[in-house]
């Protein structure tokens, strides 16, 4: 993406650490690139063991100084997210107010129910952000691009079909990721989680022939302009 016009870019997580952990190589890479990258989290992803609300937003936002991005939350209640008109106007107001050219969801298929909510509501609200004639504020836009990245809770392996390459950033996610105290560094079951999102990375990245690489969805066909940005 560093061809690119500086890029509006949106990326939708259920809970706060859902994209730093599916994309947050790439997320750096976009910044870097001068992209303006906002993340926008459906819920404040408590209760949990070891947090509480005002952990997790300090989390979330340390999380967020550290891929220089900025940060919202939609405040929708974590494990009870529904997919309902209220929450994709909500979100198409997020859309429109960002401007947001490409909107990153988590992959459509997961065994978390706020997973799968938040996914079909960004999907419709991509819809709704273009109506003229709703109750909306802003301008209608229409993003360009829907990708889905992978942060599942399914014992899948990725089937991409496409992947970037991040090599360079991926000292700056384990950080990101790391930020999230209270959820990768307490739990001690879950400090493997750090260790398998590095070998993702790795494996990734030999797939095209570069030290690091992030995997994503599309379920519309990429346009190229040419083979430059090919590796």
């Amino acid at each position: 993406m560093t061809s690119m016009a500086a890029t509006s870019i949106l990326v939708v997580g259920p809970h706060p650490d859902d994209q730093e952990l599916g994309m947050g190589g790439s997320i750096a890479k976009f910044v870097a690139a001068g992209h303006n990258v906002l993340l926008l989290d459906m819920t404040n992803g408590e209760p949990t063991p070891h947090g509480s609300p005002e952990i997790r937003a300090r989390e979330a936002a340390e999380a967020a100084r550290i891929l220089g991005v900025r940060r919202e939350s939609l405040g929708l209640p974590n494990r009870f997210v529904e997919h309902s008109i209220e929450a994709r106007h909500k979100v198409a107001g997020v859309i429109r107010r960002h401007r947001a050219q490409i909107v990153f969801v988590p992959h459509f298929e997961d065994a978390h129910p706020d997973h799968l909510a938040t996914t079909r509501i960004v999907e419709d609200a991509r819809f709704d952000a273009k109506l003229t004639r709703i109750d909306l504020p802003g301008e209608p836009i229409h993003p360009k691009w829907l990708f889905y990245y992978y942060a599942t809770h399914l014992r899948r392996v990725a089937d991409p079909n496409f992947l970037l390459d991040i090599t360079g950033f991926e000292s700056k996610k384990r950080e990101a990721i790391l930020a999230y105290h209270s959820q990768f560094v307490l739990p001690e079951k879950n400090r493997a989680v750090v260790e398998w999102v590095d070998a993702a990375e790795r494996y990734f990245g030999s797939r095209i022939g570069t030290p690091r690489a992030e995997p994503f969805f599309t379920r519309e066909p990429l346009g190229l302009d040419g083979l430059a940005g090919l590796v």
